[in-house]
């Protein structure tokens, strides 16, 4: 004998009212479920639109922008107070000193109180006083201030000044010329010894850092000691 199945009756108009207009939801018929279910089945499903059909119609246009009037983007300032960067520069007013390096020439140096040192001869600047500095006259025949292992290397009576001068500079900014090159250990030994600091560079950036740093910190402070850009090893300057 096939097991019984439960029957559902099937819902009536008066029935329909009762469930969407019943005022208290524990009043509804039992069988709710089978009256949404039947609603949802009469009424017809509209397909969703796939991506690419869209419901709406976008419309691309493409706008020329007019060229502008003038380069300035905006009307121009009426303000009375602009800002000077000139007067942002806190060395601005401060005077160069005597000796700061005005050019570097190919036999020598032009400085800023109009003394020019030329002649294939180095200058050595200190303490607001210009010498004239040949280092290389201690090996006068091979005119050479570079040993065996590539390294600038003079003699100790290279840096007589420094040695006699009290009170001594903290930084020694030293310019080898049109190229840069290490220091031998001795004469590193030898400066650190008289109690002051090394920078090497070439002659160029080593004459702008001593304009800079003389300015700032004062003549006492910082020396410099250039080779002319013209010399080469074993020829002097050609």
């Amino acid at each position: 004998m096939p097991p019984l199945r439960p029957s559902i009756a099937r819902p009536t108009i008066h029935d329909l009212k009762t469930f969407l207009f019943s005022p208290q939801p524990l009043a509804r018929p039992r069988y709710c479920l089978s009256l949404s279910l039947s609603l949802s089945q009469s009424q017809p499903r509209t397909p969703s639109p796939s991506p690419s059909h869209r419901p709406f119609h976008s419309r691309t246009s493409v706008f020329s922008s007019r060229p502008p009037k003038s380069h300035d983007r905006g009307p121009p300032s009426k303000e009375d107070t602009q800002t000077d960067f000139g007067s942002m520069n806190v060395l601005g007013n401060t005077p160069a000193p005597s000796t700061s390096i005005d050019a570097c020439a190919w036999d020598g140096f032009h400085l800023n109180n109009g003394v020019k040192v030329t002649g294939g001869k180095g200058v050595l600047l200190v303490n607001g006083e210009a010498f004239e500095w040949c280092p290389w006259l201690a090996d006068v025949e091979g005119k050479t201030m570079v040993n065996g292992k590539g390294q600038w290397d003079v003699g100790d009576e290279a840096w007589g000044v420094l040695g006699l001068m009290w009170p001594k500079p903290d930084l020694l900014i030293l310019g080898l010329g049109k190229e840069m090159r290490p220091i031998s250990p001795r004469v590193r030994l030898y400066v650190n010894s008289l109690g002051i600091r090394v920078d090497i560079q070439d002659t160029r950036n080593a004459a702008a850092q001593f304009n800079l740093l003389a300015t700032e910190r004062g003549l006492s402070n910082v020396a410099a000691a250039l080779v002319p850009l013209g010399w080469r090893e074993g020829k002097g300057c050609v």
